[in-house]
């Protein structure tokens, strides 16, 4: 009987160890404790040294720092009817910690599966061009959409980012053409506009020269002189027009000189 009576009383100081132990609770800097009394809320407590009443008070641990959160690849079709694979992170944090727990029932899963749904329907708006280059733009919509749809779970989301987008084999083929005509328009262009500058400045040095047309004497010295530089074999060198009229037009005013020369000697 005596040794019975020992085990129990062994029994009961653990049960009261046990009871004490489980009454105090340490949270740290970055946790929150929601504390409820006979399962009403009662307050938010911490971080530091908590005391609860067994069976009375339950409390349940809520961090607070940035959860990284990584969205799963959506299949989702552009405005453009096209077909890409999308994924994003999310960043987000819990601000009030008694929404977080008693409005939602998983305010993590339910983040996630928010976060999907509103990345298939914000991209579905869009042309596959602007998922592509727009992506700033893009973040910001689903950070303010999200944001919104969170407020009353009190969870404040910080940042959206698309990471990848994958197409199809054929559409990157597609794209690839697309890019290589574009640069080739665009060679085209800046040719034609230099072209263009370059005919403005012929214009100039045309009416210049034409106020002096002895002075293009000079450029074509210029030019030999360049070409003469050069050791290949063939040489071709054009002769205008206009050089023809020019030493026509020199002779005709040396003729009165030779004509009155003859007349003096006489």
């Amino acid at each position: 009987m005596i040794i019975d009576f020992l085990y129990f009383q062994l029994l009961i100081v653990i049960l009261l160890i046990m009871l004490f132990a489980s009454m105090f609770r340490i949270l740290r800097e970055y946790e929150r404790g929601v504390v409820f009394l006979l399962g009403r809320f009662y307050k938010v407590k911490g971080p530091g040294f908590i005391i609860l009443i067994p069976f009375v008070q339950q409390m349940v641990r809520v961090d607070l720092r940035i959860v990284t959160m990584d969205v799963p690849s959506q299949d989702l079709i552009s405005k453009d009817n096209v077909t890409v694979r999308v994924n994003a992170v999310l960043y987000f944090r819990v601000l009030d910690p008694q929404k977080a727990i008693i409005n939602v029932e998983n305010y993590l899963e339910a983040t996630s599966q928010l976060a999907q749904t509103t990345m298939r329907s914000v991209l579905g708006q869009h042309e596959l061009d602007e998922i592509l280059s727009a992506r700033d733009t893009l973040n910001a919509d689903l950070q303010r959409i999200l944001d919104q749809s969170t407020d009353g779970w009190g969870i404040k989301v910080s940042a959206v980012e698309i990471k990848h987008v994958d197409l199809d084999e054929s559409m990157i083929r597609a794209i690839a053409r697309q890019a290589e005509a574009e640069r080739s328009r665009r060679a085209k262009v800046i040719h034609a506009t230099g072209e263009l500058e370059a005919s403005k400045q012929l214009l100039e040095a045309a009416h210049v020269l034409a106020q002096q047309p002895e002075a293009i004497q000079l450029r074509y010295l210029q030019t030999l002189t360049e070409i003469s530089s050069d050791n290949s074999k063939i040489l071709v060198f054009p002769v205008p027009m206009e050089l023809g009229k020019i030493l026509q037009k020199m002779s005709t005013e040396t003729q009165p000189d030779d004509a009155d020369g003859p007349t003096q000697m006489t």
